[in-house]
């Protein structure tokens, strides 16, 4: 072996050890750390983060990605490391125009705003929040100018989140959407909803529990591979493929709620299971492109897991385990679980008024970065945005802008991707039935299997090394268009709604 390549991994597994420890950290602050240990870890995350992006900004590092970079070098490498080094060289070059003190300052800031963030989600006052949110805005500006100098902000973020994306074409195909969704939306509304009422009931925690678990082993979760928690929000992370953890959130009159969540974290991780392992501890591994992975967690949870075809193996299971849906049939539960109705939380939407929950946080996060919006106004332009979308407004801070973590820890830019990965779907959904054949006979079958095998194959198996337009292109033949997205969501909901 190339005496630099052996230099470079054993690099990568020293600062593999620092990841390891961040990640746990994480895991723990956001499912069991006691409020008074919360600070004790802060500390201890910001150390270790720090140490580890010191480590992938060192002049060590540098110089032996200079060397194998050199045309030389650089032919003897094999595939997947040829894309680490030109995936680190990339990273490092950004990285490097990042000042130490200011990143260790970022880091400890992203801690103190989440914190902040459950408070006040839990007593409802976003002023609690509001200071750290203009912080967090401030320094991902500060950071942007650092990284991307040469690109508007906002522009950057998109792409941080989803390579090759910008406002442009986020713009395309959100209008497409927005032009036809709302006629769409204002029919479905209009005509007769299923009664709920039946799902307004309490239900055990454990039960529910034991349904998370039952719903993950069916979709293919790897136990052996990966656990569950509780938390706040639910949210997926992995330490490599062999070790991926999902959590959850409970509610007792909304069994859905955590259905749907685990079909949906589920997805996302089994993205993370089925990268090939040779790629963990490195740059290629765990899909670092949020619109496709979030198109895989959505494909489970929506394209799979709203089809009523997907419950016919499986529903009878869920009954014994919660006696209240023995009176739901599958007819009724199918109606529920697609039942369109304008809602405050984005997290428990349908997946028809979901898109305006997206498209409202990116017009929001457009009106931050380029319009300037002061952080006191923002609650304001959300509830008018959610009157203009969705013709309701929030009780209170909790219900309205404060319902999700992700501005906490300064992550502008990933709401878009949610959308992405849906409009995605659309396309993945098209090829995979000209490939295997009708996805309702699939899985009504019980071969939910073969979809899963699929998605490994075209999607998964390929971790990083592939870009979304890459993995757009080998998987669907076309550039990406929203056109098979809502050609799906009408038929569907024609069908699901007697529109006619």
């Amino acid at each position: 072996m190339n005496d630099k390549l052996e230099q470079l991994q054993k690099y990568l597994e020293k600062m593999e050890q620092f990841n390891h420890v961040n990640t746990l950290l994480y895991w723990d602050m956001r499912t069991n750390t006691p409020k008074e240990g919360f600070a004790g870890h802060s500390d201890a995350l910001t150390y270790f983060s720090t140490e580890q992006f010191s480590m992938s900004t060192s002049d060590e590092l540098k110089t032996l990605l200079d060397t194998l970079a050199e045309p030389e070098e650089f032919e003897k490498l094999d595939d997947k490391w040829k894309f680490v080094v030109n995936k680190m060289k990339t990273d490092m070059d950004r990285n490097r125009r990042i000042p130490k003190e200011f990143y260790e300052s970022f880091v400890k800031a992203q801690s103190e705003s989440e914190n902040a963030w459950e408070e006040a989600k839990e007593k409802a006052d976003f002023s609690i929040f509001a200071p750290h949110l203009q912080k967090m805005i401030d320094m991902t500006a500060e950071m942007t100018g650092y990284t991307d100098p040469k690109k508007e902000v906002y522009d950057a973020l998109l792409d941080q989140y989803e390579k090759g994306m910008d406002s442009a074409t986020m713009d395309r195909l959100f209008e497409d959407l927005k032009a036809e969704l709302i006629p769409l939306v204002q029919k479905v509304l209009a005509a007769k909803q299923p009664d709920d009422s039946k799902f307004h009931v309490s239900f055990d925690r454990n039960a529910q529990k034991e349904v998370e678990k039952l719903l993950l082993s069916y979709i293919g979760f790897d136990w052996n591979r990966g656990t569950t928690g509780e938390s706040t929000h639910p949210f997926t992370l992995n330490f490599s493929s062999k070790d991926v953890r999902v959590t959850n959130h409970f509610y007792e009159h909304d069994p859905l709620s955590a259905m749907y969540s685990a079909i949906h974290e589920g997805g996302h991780a089994i993205f993370e299971q089925n990268v090939n392992p040779d790629y963990d501890g490195t740059v290629a591994g765990s899909c670092s492109y949020m619109g496709i992975h979030e198109s895989q967690s959505r494909f489970y949870e929506n394209i799979l897991g709203r089809n009523k075809n997907f419950w016919i193996p499986v529903y009878a299971k869920v009954q014994e385990k919660m006696p209240q849906l023995q009176d739901v049939s599958l007819d009724e539960f199918y109606k529920e679980v697609n039942h369109v109705r304008n809602s405050f939380i984005r997290t428990e939407a349908d997946e028809l008024t979901y898109c305006f929950h997206i498209i409202l946080r990116y017009e929001i996060e457009k009106a931050i970065f380029r319009d300037h919006v002061k952080v006191e106004e923002l609650p304001a332009l959300w509830n008018q945005k959610m009157q203009e979308y969705l013709q309701i407004t929030p009780a209170d801070d909790a219900e309205g802008i404060l319902q999700d973590m992700h501005w906490s820890d300064g992550s502008f830019g990933y709401f878009p991707s949610y959308l992405l990965g849906s409009i995605y779907d659309g396309m993945y959904l098209d090829r995979l039935e000209e490939e295997l054949g009708s996805v309702d006979a699939l899985l009504a079958e019980g071969r939910i299997g073969e979809i899963t095998k699929w998605l490994n194959e075209k999607i998964h198996q390929y971790g990083s090394t592939r870009s979304p337009k890459e993995v757009i292109r080998y998987v669907c033949g076309k550039e990406v268009s929203a056109e098979p997205l809502i050609r799906y969501f009408k038929e569907k909901y024609t069908k699901v709604y007697n529109l006619g």
